[in-house]
């Protein structure tokens, strides 16, 4: 196993790198410290041909002028925060309305827009790269300093982990999610509506037209939000469910699972034959099926369009602050944030 450290351009006035996690079966990982973000995912299908199964770009002026969070690190806070606000111990905090009168993605310059310093990790049985990065008191409207931790690990069972960790030193918000865009039919020879999804949520989160949630938890029985079987993401994009409709002919729905503590999401896609087993301590996946993909830009030499590439953003609930119900995403001095999701992949 090994690591390769290459240029990959600058960004206000730091030097960007790009990160290449090599293990000894084949499979390769790319990551730059711009954003932590995941450039590509090198593994191999049923019949051993190695593709790229993630959506992401050959150069970083792309990523600046085009990137829909392609490959990011997102934080602070993962997903929509209605209103752009929120009152924490009896303070209101302003943050950027980004997206409508919402904030998104936390903020105009999130965490999947900053350079991030880097150390390259090796240890007997992985290889990784750990990112640090200081978000300062005040920095896109949120209160404290937090530092945070973002470390990548591939070994050699296919597996690739990630782990978050953030401290702060005044009470905050924090939910942090990785943004990567998979096509397992690799190198995006297809779209994603054949892939098929399984995972274990009884509910999923009713949402706005603006995608906030309404607070409401939605039983998935008898709906395209049910995949506990497994079921084809076409399943949703046919779907006359109002849910369905409202996302843009899709999904972009956080999906509760049923027990809290190791919760396994599957996505697979027969004719390569690709399998990505995902395991995660989150309390929900934001699953989105790339329902507003669509610009003037081409990813890999591929015009980009809907359904290209799917997520699976492993996280809190979005809009918690909000919602008394929801599990509270509130870090306080001296407690430690920690997300940890894997992603396995294998063919048969």
């Amino acid at each position: 196993m090994e690591v390769k450290e290459q240029s990959f351009g600058q960004y206000d006035g730091r030097k960007v790198s790009e990160y290449i996690l090599i293990n000894d079966k084949g499979m390769a990982v790319s990551c730059l410290n711009y954003g932590c973000v995941i450039t590509k995912i090198l593994v191999p299908d049923k019949g051993g041909n190695v593709e790229n199964v993630v959506l992401g770009f050959e150069r970083l002026e792309d990523y600046v002028e085009w990137s829909p969070y392609f490959g990011a690190v997102i934080g602070r806070v993962a997903g929509r925060i209605s209103g752009a606000r929120f009152k924490l111990d009896g303070t209101e905090y302003q943050l950027a309305a980004n997206e409508g009168t919402n904030h998104l993605h936390g903020g105009r310059q999130g965490f999947d827009s900053v350079v991030w310093n880097a150390e390259i990790v090796k240890e007997e049985t992985a290889v990784g790269v750990k990112f640090f990065y200081l978000s300062r008191d005040g920095e896109e409207g949120y209160p404290g300093n937090l530092e945070t931790t973002v470390t990548y690990r591939l070994d050699n069972n296919n597996e690739l982990s990630i782990h978050f960790q953030a401290r702060t030193d005044q009470t905050t918000l924090v939910n942090l999610t990785n943004h990567s865009y998979f096509n397992l039919s690799g190198n995006l020879k297809r779209d994603c509506s054949a892939h098929m999804l399984r995972l274990d949520a009884c509910g999923f989160l009713e949402l706005r037209s603006d995608l906030i949630p309404t607070g409401k938890v939605l039983n998935v029985a008898e709906t395209p939000f049910d995949f506990r079987a497994g079921r084809p993401i076409a399943d949703g994009m046919h779907s006359s469910h109002p849910q369905n409709i409202l996302a843009g002919n899709g999904y972009d729905h956080p999906l509760i699972f049923s027990k809290q503590g190791e919760n396994k999401i599957v996505l697979s896609e027969e004719e390569s034959g690709r399998v990505m087993e995902m395991k995660t301590n989150q309390p929900c996946v934001v699953f989105y099926s790339g329902n507003q993909l669509e610009g003037s830009f081409s990813v890999s030499g591929v015009p980009v369009r809907k359904y290209l590439g799917v997520c699976l953003e492993t996280q809190g609930y979005p809009d918690a602050i909000h919602h008394p119900e929801f599990p509270s995403v509130v870090l306080k001095p001296g407690e430690l944030y920690n997300h940890v999701t894997t992603y396995r992949f294998f063919a048969k």
